[in-house]
C-alpha cells in the first residue's frame, strides 16, 4: 500500500510542477487568446450626467487607439507592441503584447458627439454624457494627450 501511495504523491507533484510552469509561461492558451485584454473601470456621475470609462493601457501609443461609439456601446481597441532590442535574448516574457478590444455596454443613452476622450500617464479617460434622447449613429473620438 505505502508503494501506490508513493506513486499517487509523485503524480500529485508532478501535476503541480507542471501548472506552476504553465503559468510562468504568458498566454499558455495561445490558441485562445491573441494579444492582450486592459483592465477597465466604468463608474457613473450625476451632475453632470455622464459615464466615465478608464481603461489602463501603458506603453499603448495614444495615437494607435481607436474609440468609437456606436448606439450603446463603447469600442476601444488598438496595439501594444514589444520594443525591438538588437540582440536581446530573453530571460523571461511575462508582459502582455499584441492588438486588443474591449467593447463596453452602455446601458444608457448617451450624446456621441459630445464625448472627450483624453490618455495621460498610460490611462485612457473617456467621458460621455448622458442624454434622455435616442442617437443611434457611429462616431469616432479623437484622443487627446492629457
Amino acid at each position: 500500500m505505502t508503494g501506490r501511495k508513493r506513486d499517487i504523491d509523485d503524480l500529485a507533484g508532478e501535476i503541480q510542477e507542471l501548472f506552476a510552469d504553465m503559468w510562468q509561461v504568458p498566454r499558455f492558451s495561445a490558441g485562445l487568446r491573441q494579444g492582450y485584454r486592459p483592465q477597465a473601470d466604468c463608474f457613473r456621475t450625476e451632475d453632470p450626467p455622464t459615464l466615465n470609462v478608464i481603461v489602463e493601457l501603458p506603453g499603448v501609443d495614444p495615437s494607435s487607439v481607436e474609440v468609437v461609439v456606436a448606439g450603446r456601446a463603447l469600442t476601444i481597441s488598438g496595439e501594444r507592441t514589444r520594443p525591438k532590442v538588437a540582440g536581446a535574448h530573453y530571460l523571461a516574457m511575462e508582459i502582455e503584447y499584441g492588438s486588443f478590444q474591449r467593447r463596453i455596454e452602455l446601458g444608457v443613452e448617451i450624446d456621441p458627439t459630445n464625448v472627450e476622450a483624453t490618455y495621460d500617464k498610460g490611462m485612457l479617460r473617456v467621458v460621455l454624457p448622458i442624454t434622455p434622447k435616442t442617437r443611434d449613429e457611429k462616431v469616432n473620438i479623437e484622443v487627446k494627450r492629457a
